[in-house]
C-alpha cells in the first residue's frame, strides 16, 4: 500500500502526559483513590545475617490506630509456585515473612497495618525483635565466586604473550543505586479471591505474573494497574517483595492496603547496579591494532538468587579482534538482589574497555579517535553476523567535528586556565537494545477518533507521547484525535519497560494494529458504490486527518467519520502483534554513540567539574526529537554521577548501608550539570524492526563515564581507574 504521510513521526512534540504532570492531575501508585484504605509500615532486619529468635509485637498491636503486626510466626504460608514468565533472577526468591532465617540487613521481618500511616510508623519503632547474629559476607573481594561463565575465540593468551604491547589493568567499579524521584509503592485491594494491585512498576505484565505464581491464583483473578511511573531507571523491572507484604497485609486484614517504601528502605529494597571487579588485559600491535583481550571480572549478587547483566558482548564485538576471552563470576552475599540500571552491562563494560583504549593510544602516541578507527570490525565477530547499522565512524567524525578535538592536546596537562588543569576525553559507547514479542489493541471509534491500548509502562521517556504519534500515522488521524492508554495488565501483553525495547517492541505491534485499522477502513470504502473511492485500487488511498483520499487526488475523498456511519458501524478494530527479531538472526542489531567530555579539575583540590559534553548517536529512526533530547540529557547526567559521585558504601561487619539517604549518596544536580548536547545521525535501521528505531535510553548512558575519566587524565595525567573518581585521588 501507498506509504502514509509522516506527520507526528519525527517532529518535536511536546509530551501528551505532560499538563497532567504538571498539574499534579497524574496519578502515580500511592496516589490512586481506593476506598478504605488503611496504611502499611514495614519492619526491616538490623542485622546482616542469622535467625530471628524472638518477635515481641505487644506494645504495637497496642497502640491505638494499628490493626495486625504480621510476621513470620503469624503470617499465611504461600504456595512461590514457579512463574517461567517472571523477570526475577533466578533462584529460590526472598520468600517473605515464611521462616525465621535473615538473608541480609533491610530484609522485611514484619509489617504492621494501622487506619493512618502515622500510627503504622510508630508502631513498626514498638516491635521488638531479637536475633541468633552471623556474621554477613558483603565483601566482593573476599567471597568466593560462583561457576563462572566464559567466552573465547582464538588464543587470547598465546597472542599476548606474543603482543609487542601489553596492559595489564584492574578496574573497581562501585555500587549504585537507581534512586528514582518517586518512592516504590504499593496498594492492594482483594474482593474474594480477586487481587487487583497499584503499583509501581516497570512492567506490569512481570508483576502480575509473579503475583499469580506467589498466591497460586488464575491469572485471570490478578490485576496490576500503574498508568504513571516517577521514574525508575531499571528498579522497577521486577516484583519485589514488598509489593508481596502489601498483598498479605491486605488479604489478611480484609482492608485494601497501602505500603510505600521509605527512601532509606528502597536502598536494600529495590536492586541496585551491583559493584564489579574488572580486570582486563590488552594486546597490540605497535601500529595499534588490537591482537587479544582477556576480560576477567566479578560482580555482586544475592545469596538467594544470581543475578547476571549483559556485561560481556561490548568485549565481544565493539573491536575487531581474533583473540578474545572472557570470564564472568558471580559472588553470592549477604545482600538484597542486584537488579538492571540504565544501560546495564554495557555501561559497566564501557568503562574498562574505553578507558583502556584511551591508555592504550597514549602509550602509542596515536590519537584515540584513530586508535578505534584502526580496531573497527567489518562484521560483528562474536556471532559472524553482519550489523544491521553500525555508524561510529560517523559518530566519531561528527563528534570531533562539533566538539572541537583539534582543540586537544594528547600531552597531559597542557592546557591550564589559573589554578584549572583542562582536559578532553572521549569514548564508544554500545548497547544491544531488546526486541522482545508485543501487542497492542487498536479501535477506531464512529466519531472518528482511535484509542489504542497495550500494557507497557512510561517511567519518562515519554511512551504515551510517542506511540501516539506512531497511531496517528499510521491512522492518518491527528495527535489530538488519538488516545493511547497504558499501564494495566488487561491490555494486550507487553515486554518490560527497559533495555531500550519498548519503542521497538510496543511501537512495532501498536503499528501493526493501526496499519489492519485502516486497510479495514480502506477496503470498505473501495469497495462500496456509495464511496467516492469505489473501485480504487487499495494500494493507492492514503489517509490524512482523518480523511481517506486517492494518492494525487486529494478531491476524491471521504472521512472515517462518514465511512462508518454509512455501513453502521459503531468502530473498526484489531489487535496488532510483533513477534521480536527473526529466528535465526540475520543480522546484529545494536546502537552506537561516540561521548566526548571537557573537564576541569582543580590543581591543588582535586575536585573535578564537567565543563561540557557531547553525544553523537547511531540509534535508527528519531521518532520525537523532543523527546530524544530528554533521554540524551538525563543518560548523560547518570552517567555523570557514575563517574564523579555515586558510591554506596556498606558497613562490612553487619552489613548496613551507611548512605542510605539522598544526603550522604550523591547524584547530579544542577549545578554538576554542564552544557549538554545530543545530535542523533540522520538514518532508519529497517533491518530492526518496521520502523526503524533502536532505542535510545540506554546507550546514552554508555560511554559517558570512560570519557569523563579519560579528559581527567588529559587533564591531570593521573589514570584512575576506580569509579566514582574522588578529589582523594587526584591530589
Amino acid at each position: 500500500m501507498s506509504p502514509q504521510p509522516q506527520a507526528a513521526v519525527g517532529a518535536p512534540l511536546s509530551r501528551v502526559d505532560g499538563r497532567l504532570k504538571v498539574t499534579g492531575r497524574a496519578k502515580y501508585a500511592a496516589e490512586h483513590d481506593v476506598d478504605g484504605v488503611v496504611h502499611a509500615v514495614i519492619v526491616d532486619a538490623s542485622i546482616g545475617r542469622g535467625r530471628i529468635t524472638s518477635i515481641d509485637t505487644g506494645a504495637a498491636e497496642e497502640h491505638p490506630g494499628v490493626l495486625r503486626v504480621i510476621h513470620h510466626r503469624n503470617a499465611p504460608k504461600l504456595p512461590y509456585r514457579d512463574n517461567a514468565g517472571s523477570n526475577n533472577p533466578p533462584g529460590r526468591r526472598l520468600r517473605v515473612f515464611q521462616d525465621d532465617r535473615v538473608l541480609f540487613h533491610g530484609q522485611p521481618v514484619a509489617v504492621v497495618v494501622a487506619t493512618t500511616l502515622e500510627a503504622a510508623q510508630h508502631g513498626a519503632g514498638l516491635v521488638k525483635l531479637g536475633y541468633d547474629v552471623e556474621q554477613p559476607s558483603t565483601d566482593l573481594h573476599e567471597a568466593e565466586p560462583d561457576k563462572p561463565t566464559n567466552y573465547a575465540r582464538g588464543d587470547a593468551e598465546a597472542a599476548l604473550r606474543d603482543a609487542a604491547v601489553r596492559l595489564d589493568l584492574t578496574y573497581q567499579l562501585a555500587r549504585n543505586h537507581h534512586n528514582p524521584m518517586e518512592p516504590h509503592a504499593t496498594i492492594a485491594r482483594w474482593n474474594g479471591d480477586k487481587l487487583t494491585v497499584w503499583d509501581k512498576t516497570q512492567w506490569v505484565v512481570g508483576t502480575h505474573d509473579e503475583l499469580a505464581a506467589v498466591f497460586d491464583l488464575p491469572k485471570a483473578s490478578v490485576r496490576v494497574i500503574n498508568p504513571f511511573v516517577g521514574g525508575g531507571f531499571g528498579s522497577g523491572l521486577r516484583c519485589w517483595p514488598h509489593t508481596v507484604v502489601a498483598a498479605v497485609a491486605a488479604r489478611e486484614t480484609g482492608r485494601p492496603v497501602k505500603l510505600v517504601l521509605s527512601r532509606r528502605q528502597m536502598y536494600f529494597g529495590t536492586g541496585f547496579r551491583p559493584s564489579y571487579e574488572y580486570r582486563l588485559r590488552l594486546g597490540s600491535s605497535r601500529r595499534g591494532r588490537l591482537t587479544a583481550a582477556v576480560h576477567e571480572m566479578d560482580s555482586e549478587t544475592s545469596s538467594y538468587e544470581t543475578f547476571t547483566e549483559d556485561i560481556l558482548p561490548a568485549g565481544q564485538m565493539l573491536y575487531s579482534m581474533a583473540n578474545v576471552s572472557q570470564v564472568y563470576r558471580t559472588v553470592p552475599l549477604d545482600v538484597n538482589t542486584p537488579v538492571w540500571k540504565r544501560g546495564p552491562g554495557f555501561a559497566t563494560a564501557s568503562f574498562v574497555i574505553e578507558s583502556a583504549m584511551d591508555e592504550l593510544a597514549h602509550e602509542l602516541g596515536i590519537d584515540p579517535i584513530e586508535l578505534r578507527q584502526r580496531n573497527e570490525p567489518n562484521e560483528d565477530e562474536a556471532k559472524n553476523l553482519p550489523f544491521s547499522t553500525r555508524r561510529l565512524r560517523e559518530c566519531y567524525t561528527v563528534g570531533a567535528r562539533e566538539f572541537g578535538w583539534h582543540h586537544r592536546s594528547s600531552r597531559p596537562r597542557a592546557r591550564r586556565e589559573g589554578d584549572w588543569l583542562i582536559g578532553m576525553g572521549m569514548a564508544a559507547g554500545v548497547y544491544g537494545p531488546g526486541r522482545v514479542a508485543a501487542q497492542a489493541r487498536v479501535r477506531l471509534d464512529a466519531d472518528g477518533t482511535a484509542v489504542v491500548e497495550a500494557a507497557s509502562s512510561d517511567m519518562g521517556p515519554g511512551t504515551y507521547t510517542s506511540q501516539t504519534q506512531v497511531a496517528a500515522d499510521a491512522l492518518g488521524l491527528t495527535m489530538r484525535t488519538v488516545t493511547f492508554r497504558l499501564g494495566d495488565s488487561l491490555y494486550p501483553p507487553t515486554p518490560p519497560h527497559g533495555g531500550s525495547m519498548t519503542l521497538a517492541s510496543v511501537g512495532s505491534a501498536v503499528l501493526d494494529g493501526c496499519n489492519k485499522v485502516r486497510r479495514q477502513a480502506i477496503k470498505l470504502a473501495v469497495e462500496d458504490r456509495e464511496s467516492p473511492l469505489y473501485g480504487v485500487d487499495a494500494d493507492d488511498v492514503v489517509v490524512r486527518s482523518g480523511r481517506l483520499h486517492v494518492k494525487g487526488t486529494p478531491s476524491r475523498s471521504e472521512t472515517y467519520r462518514s465511512l462508518l456511519a454509512r455501513h453502521d458501524r459503531s468502530h473498526l478494530e484489531a489487535l496488532g502483534s510483533y513477534d521480536g527479531p527473526p529466528s535465526p538472526e540475520r543480522h546484529a542489531y545494536h546502537a552506537y554513540n561516540a561521548t566526548f567530555a571537557e573537564v576541569a579539575v582543580d590543581a591543588h583540590l582535586g575536585l573535578v567539574r564537567v565543563r561540557r559534553m557531547l553525544g553523537v548517536y547511531d540509534a535508527g529512526r528519531i521518532v520525537s526529537p523532543k523527546l530524544a533530547d530528554s533521554q540524551a540529557i538525563g543518560g548523560i547526567v547518570g552517567g555523570i554521577g557514575t563517574a564523579l559521585l555515586e558510591h554506596t558504601v556498606t558497613d562490612h561487619r553487619d552489613g548496613r548501608i551507611v548512605n542510605a539517604n539522598l544526603a550522604d549518596y550523591l547524584v547530579p544536580v544542577n549545578a554538576d550539570v554542564p552544557d549538554v548536547k545530543a545530535i542523533y545521525l540522520d538514518g532508519e535501521d529497517r533491518e530492526a524492526n518496521a520502523l526503524g528505531v533502536k532505542g535510545l535510553g540506554e546507550v546514552v548512558m554508555v560511554g559517558v563515564a570512560p570519557a569523563i575519566a579519560n579528559a581527567v587524565f588529559n587533564a591531570t595525567g593521573r589514570r584512575i581507574r576506580e569509579l566514582p573518581i574522588t578529589a582523594e585521588a587526584l591530589i
